[in-house]
């Protein structure tokens, strides 16, 4: 019982996570199924230069990889910045689900039939059939490909490891792009992601609020005595 107690204690930083997790799924999913018609069309000029390249579709699915190896070495190896990169990644995505509910918005910038036929448009084909063209601003596969990044290189711990620096950049910049050549959101999408994540940069990582807390809490914790 104590053994549980203890593991309970040294991991009970994933309870956020988990209901986060479920109130962001089903929240979205709410939104998939009723934003369907009625909704602000999103379109700039550059979207109608940008190609269709079905290629980018690799970074693009690489990107829910991306986001949990990076939640998942903090949440097991530097608490500090796991609950920094958390803080980053909930606070854009719960304002992209704000703006979802608020003012629906989609796009019309998809190709009406696959220009090519290879594995690379069956997957986008798949793609395109599993997530609608719908709840897009601002781009939560830029805005949280920006906060894992981020989160690599503010890590003191991956600050020795320059191919780990370099690979998430590569990855990053590639995932970003894709979000545009498959067609997935419009320029605007990913602009405004940037700013967003500009502002929460300042916000989560010039502020030490939410670490302060936590270590408050588990210093609170220490000091309990134990019962039985």
């Amino acid at each position: 019982m104590k053994t549980l107690k203890n593991t309970f204690i040294k991991y009970r930083h994933a309870i956020p996570l988990l209901i986060y997790g479920v109130i962001y799924l089903s929240w979205f999913g709410h939104l998939e199924k009723t934003v369907t018609s009625r909704y602000q069309v999103i379109h700039v000029a550059l979207d109608d230069h940008i190609p269709f390249c079905e290629i980018f579709v690799v970074p693009y699915l690489l990107w829910f990889a991306y986001v949990a190896v990076v939640i998942m070495y903090f949440f097991f190896r530097d608490k500090n910045d796991y609950f920094r990169t958390c803080a980053f990644l909930f606070t854009g995505m719960t304002i992209f689900l704000l703006v979802s509910t608020l003012w629906p918005n989609g796009h019309h910038l998809r190709p009406s039939v696959m220009p090519r036929d290879n594995i690379f448009t069956q997957l986008v084909a798949g793609l395109y059939q599993a997530d609608t063209p719908t709840n897009l601003w601002p781009s939560i596969h830029v805005y949280n490909s920006l906060g894992c990044h981020i989160a690599v290189m503010k890590s003191h711990r991956l600050k020795k490891y320059k191919g780990i620096r370099i690979g998430s950049f590569i990855l990053c910049i590639s995932i970003i792009m894709s979000t545009m050549f498959i067609k997935q959101h419009s320029a605007f999408d990913v602009v405004t992601a940037f700013i967003l994540a500009a502002v929460m940069y300042v916000a989560v990582y010039s502020s030490d609020v939410l670490i302060n807390v936590y270590h408050n809490l588990s210093n609170h914790h220490k000091r309990k005595p134990e019962i039985g």
